[in-house]
């Protein structure tokens, strides 16, 4: 296990940061779907923001997570990249 692993573990077992990491689990997983999105679609963020008609950094925000975007944002930015907006909700699993 890396330095870095093991950090992450030890933090985690802490109920304050473990909640603070659970509270930001959607952010990442919509982030994380919008860079896979362009990756599939071998784009850069220029080209997608091209095809958004917005700018690079906006599209960077969203992909980082440092902006919530809207629902037109999200199907926008599917048009751009050929994909589907596809959204679920899902009860949460307890421990």
């Amino acid at each position: 296990m890396t330095k870095l692993t093991e950090l992450k573990k030890k933090l985690l077992e802490r109920p304050d940061v473990r909640a603070e990491y659970d509270s930001l689990a959607e952010e990442f997983s919509i982030a994380e779907a919008l860079i896979r999105a362009r990756a599939e679609a071998d784009m850069t963020q220029e080209q997608v923001a091209e095809r958004m008609q917005t700018s690079q950094s906006y599209v960077a925000k969203l992909e980082s997570g440092r902006v919530s975007p809207s629902m037109k944002a999200l199907q926008r930015y599917a048009a751009a990249t050929g994909a589907r907006l596809k959204i679920s909700l899902e009860h949460a699993v307890t421990p």
